[in-house]
């Protein structure tokens, strides 16, 4: 015990001193003040320790390594008085309260609903992930609904009718989040469930998660050891996996442009994962389980191609007469607000938007071939849902939609991902689980989930335990079990996470991290030294940075921590 807590304060004290490095001078002392809330996030189990004894990788500047959640004891000690709860109140909570009063029966449906429960939860689920490319949490039917009670609004636009059907009948998380916002980075964190920091997978060509002690401890080798028949078809964007031929019983990785030749003909990449999917779920041996992860290179970009997006031809008419409604912060006084390094357009965030939303024209015709593309997408999903139903296994499937990414979509007179700005890191996620009571299906979740928890939740379903060096949480305790389990479990989730991305170029792709909560949400890009603070209670769409000012109470007291 003593040597595990000398550890622990020496890796603290490890990633004190490599913050400090990465800040100016200017920087140190507002960064010494708010290390007391980046610490309560790095506190590690046992598996982290070990973990963060590893050496950094080479490449640029590196921080320490990232926390394994610890919200349970961090809650503990706010009810014991000795830790404020930095979270912030919520709407969305308040709106649970009424739902609670408006269903007085929900609880003894729940209750009833508990012993069918307990018999599906010892039933290994077969698994149905849908991952999508540079999908932001504004652009989806269901949440643009959701989002109308919430500061941040959305005016209804896209047209997404099945996965709004998925979320009708399972869970629509609206604060789900990356812990990077950036593909290769970000699925690597789905599949180890851990920080980028930990799993160390910065660029394609990484192989740090392939290495014969981590590699056995992630997603798809467990679930294979488990008895499960794997598929994954679209977009992998790493090396070819060890072992693949044995951990997948389809691995068929194609992504970078909208129309592929197979078979002598093109044909749209949506239209192939859509057909790959159906045929793995066709020539599945129906006495195991599956797990299938259709990956989606839409809505990505054609990197190089003027196009940049090319939706196929069957969707012409789809908004075609419609105005994309422009979002809030896409205007040139608010970009001339960003930071200076921003503004260069030798920031690719810069110059693709240049390259897309410099005029309203170009904003138009290029915001509607991507909606375009996630209708198609959508169109997709429901194709394959509805095979999942033609063979009965509905009821048996654990199905999840969600992305690697957001996408800046002109926001702050940027393009793309990589930065902290909410629609950079914020990402929808639903989850349709067969255990999950009636009463609790429909719901919006607004707790803050990361995609470092899709690989425990994955397991968990499959009856797989969860390593302890995974370090995200599986979300079904939101979901399943008593109204008091569900509190409790809800009562102890994280209320703030650590946002990280360490590689690229200063001027290209400049480092950034971040301390994220509904409260504020701070930020540091270390290579220049410059801090910004958003009170996000007040101000959702982040317009106004407040670090230098600090004129209000919320603001010192971060500053104090």
């Amino acid at each position: 015990m003593g040597a595990n807590r000398r550890l622990q304060n020496s890796t603290h004290s490890a990633i004190a001193t490599t913050m400090l490095q990465l800040l100016s001078p200017r920087s140190r002392w507002h960064m010494l003040l708010v290390l007391l809330a980046t610490l309560m996030i790095v506190m590690q189990m046992t598996a982290f320790l070990a973990f963060s004894a590893v050496d950094q990788p080479k490449q640029g500047s590196r921080a320490a390594d990232a926390p394994k959640d610890d919200a349970p004891r961090r809650a503990r000690r706010r009810s014991n008085g000795q830790e404020p709860d930095a979270g912030g109140g919520s709407s969305a909570t308040a709106h649970r309260a009424n739902r609670r009063e408006e269903e007085p029966n929900r609880s003894h449906d729940n209750k009833q609903h508990q012993q069918s429960t307990n018999e599906k939860n010892k039933k290994p689920l077969n698994i149905l992930l849908f991952y999508a490319d540079d999908w932001s949490f504004r652009t989806l039917g269901a949440m643009e609904e959701a989002l109308n009670s919430t500061g941040y609004k959305v005016p209804r636009f896209v047209r997404t009718p099945n996965i709004d059907k998925l979320a009708a009948s399972g869970m629509l998380f609206t604060h789900n989040c990356v812990t990077t916002s950036i593909c290769m980075v970000s699925r690597a964190s789905l599949y180890t469930g851990q920080y980028a920091s930990v799993h160390k997978t910065y660029l394609p060509e990484d192989t740090g998660m392939y290495n014969e002690t981590n590699w056995p401890r992630t997603l798809w080798p467990l679930l294979k050891s488990a008895g499960y028949h794997n598929g994954m078809v679209g977009k992998w964007h790493h090396a070819s996996p060890p072992n693949a031929s044995t951990d997948f019983a389809t691995f068929h990785s194609y992504f970078g442009r909208h129309y592929e030749s197979r078979d002598g003909k093109e044909e749209h990449v949506t239209d192939l994962n859509e057909r790959d999917a159906v045929k793995f779920l066709n020539e599945r041996p129906r006495n195991k389980p599956f797990a299938l992860m259709v990956s989606f290179f839409a809505i990505h970009a054609e990197d190089g191609n003027p196009e940049q997006y090319r939706p196929q031809n069957r969707t012409a008419g789809l908004y075609r007469n419609s105005s994309v409604p422009i979002p809030k912060t896409a205007t040139e006084e608010h970009f001339e607000a960003m930071p200076e390094f921003l503004q260069n357009p030798a920031n690719v965030g810069r110059g693709r938007w240049m390259n897309r939303y410099s005029t309203p024209e170009m904003y138009q015709a290029m915001m509607k071939k991507t909606y375009r593309m996630i209708t198609e997408v959508d169109t997709a999903i429901g194709n394959v849902v509805r095979k999942l139903e033609e063979q009965g296994a509905l009821n048996d499937t654990l199905i999840l939609f969600t992305t690697d990414n957001g996408n800046l979509h002109g926001e702050h007179g940027l393009a793309e991902k990589w930065y902290p700005y909410e629609e950079s890191v914020r990402v929808p996620l639903v989850v349709v689980d067969p255990r999950s009571p009636e009463g609790r299906r429909g719901t919006v979740n607004d707790e803050y989930t990361l995609n470092i928890d899709l690989a425990p939740t994955m397991l968990s379903a499959a009856g797989v335990p969860v390593p302890d060096v995974m370090q995200g949480r599986d979300v079904a305790g939101m979901y399943l079990g008593t109204d008091e389990e569900v509190e409790r479990t809800r009562g102890s989730w994280r209320k703030e996470f650590y946002y990280e991305w360490f590689t690229g170029h200063k001027v290209v792709i400049p480092a950034s991290l971040a301390l994220v909560s509904k409260r504020s949400k701070y930020i540091v890009y270390p290579e220049y030294g410059h801090e910004e603070l958003f009170l996000l209670e007040d101000d959702p769409y982040e317009e106004r940075n407040v670090f230098g000012t600090l004129n209000s109470p919320a603001a010192k007291e971060i500053k104090e921590r």
